[in-house]
């Protein structure tokens, strides 16, 4: 017999949802960040692609730990969500990327990060499941860096809100993100 949702290894019960995070990070391009210490400022799309790979096994092995669903607080997610978050942070860069390649200026779908938590359920995710997923998507958007020729590095794409970005601070941006996780759950 299966278990269910609430039983097994890595799901006890359901979570609550998390506080939504309304920063604009995007200063993270200009500056170090003061809570995870990462500079992206001078990182070009190969850097990232190579900082994403190395990444990887990190993610693993965090994934791998005994009580990977469960959250230190209830405010914070746990390392199975964060896991889960990165996963679709590197589908949807990968996707914003090859839309930056392939059409002038374009403006990019909303993605409510938030809102793809609760509708796909992270905390409920199989965490073998997902560090496949997220070790796939980490490749598949190291690859699509490390195919961005030089003169492509300053084409341009935008968010909704405004936010302006080259395919060069899309790269540094993808990367604190990543990394800032990597420093929530401690690996």
């Amino acid at each position: 017999m299966a278990p269910t949702p609430t039983e097994g290894p890595h799901v006890t019960e359901p979570q609550p949802p998390i506080e939504p995070d309304t920063k604009d990070w995007t200063w993270v391009l200009v500056r170090p960040c003061a809570e995870c210490g990462t500079d992206v400022s001078a990182m070009g799309p190969k850097d990232v692609a190579a900082a994403v790979r190395d990444s990887l096994p990190r993610w693993r092995a965090a994934l791998e730990r005994p009580h990977v669903a469960q959250r230190p607080d209830p405010a914070t997610w746990s390392p199975l969500e964060y896991g889960a978050h990165v996963r679709d942070v590197f589908r949807v860069m990968r996707f914003r990327l090859d839309l930056m390649l392939t059409t002038e200026n374009p403006e990019f779908p909303d993605w409510d990060q938030d809102a793809t938590a609760l509708e796909d359920a992270y905390a409920e995710q199989d965490p073998p499941a997902v560090v496949v997923a997220l070790a796939d998507a980490g490749r598949a958007f190291a690859d699509g860096l490390e195919a961005v020729r030089r003169r492509d590095c300053e084409r341009m794409g935008r968010r909704s809100n405004g936010s302006v970005f080259t395919v060069e601070t899309l790269a540094r941006y993808a990367w604190h993100d990543v990394a800032h996780h990597l420093h929530d759950v401690g690996a």
